[in-house]
């Protein structure tokens, strides 16, 4: 295992999910920017590109953290040493064969990877939990017509931060099959539960196969004001 940064705090390998995947490896790990030192990178072998050196602290340590995190993942998945590259859409590069996804949010971060034997796609998200507030100001950003609708004001916040976690989850899954960009008007979630279920629906036509009208499942846990949700196909 390699040496971790000094803004990274030991890593977890757990599923923090309600719904096990099996064959999927999720790693996660704390991080404090402030203790990012300068030469972090060096140290775990990670190289930033020019755009990571010019950029602040924070958005370094979130970089540095979630490698970290898929590095390990993919170790503890078939005993590889690869830290995925970026493309030019800013996604993660994962070897052939394999789906991951990162996610990094207020101080914590995590990256999840599966073989192809074990799902077609992944995507995982971490959100802060809006405050009612917030989360009256943005849903009309967020929520379709018909969420609307069937919006629970008595969980104002939880339902719009869900909503956007698990519609960023579904892009991650599916962008990297259809490498067609999509938005939070294109999809919907039908329903979720206490028990940290949820079903979307795409209302686009991203392919064949990911058409309008498909349905997935998706899954999500809340702990400490923090949301994290997977969807996987």
């Amino acid at each position: 295992m390699n040496t971790l940064p000094n803004c990274c705090a030991p890593l977890q390998f757990h599923w923090p999910l309600p719904r096990p995947l099996p064959g999927a490896v999720l790693a996660s790990c704390a991080f404090d920017p402030a203790q990012l030192a300068t030469d972090d990178f060096q140290r775990v072998g990670i190289v930033p590109n020019a755009s990571l050196q010019r950029s602040v602290a924070k958005r370094q340590a979130e970089y540095l953290a979630g490698r970290v995190c898929a590095r390990a993942a993919l170790q503890r998945l078939d005993g590889r040493d690869y830290v995925p590259g970026t493309h030019e859409d800013r996604s993660p590069i994962w070897p052939t064969g394999i789906h991951g996804s990162i996610t990094h949010g207020k101080g914590w971060a995590a990256a999840v990877v599966a073989a192809d034997s074990a799902c077609r796609g992944i995507g995982l998200d971490q959100e802060t939990l809006l405050d009612d507030e917030r989360a009256e100001r943005l849903m009309g950003e967020i929520l379709t017509p018909a969420e609307l609708e069937r919006l629970d004001r008595t969980q104002l916040a939880l339902a719009v931060t869900l909503t956007f976690s698990l519609k960023e989850s579904l892009f991650k899954t599916l962008y990297p099959l259809t490498r067609q960009r999509f938005y939070f008007e294109h999809a919907e979630i039908l329903d979720w539960s206490s028990d940290g279920q949820a079903r979307l629906r795409l209302l686009t036509d991203l392919s064949p196969e990911w058409h309008h009208g498909a349905e997935v499942q998706g899954q999500f846990n809340v702990q400490g004001g923090q949301l994290l949700s997977l969807v996987s196909v």
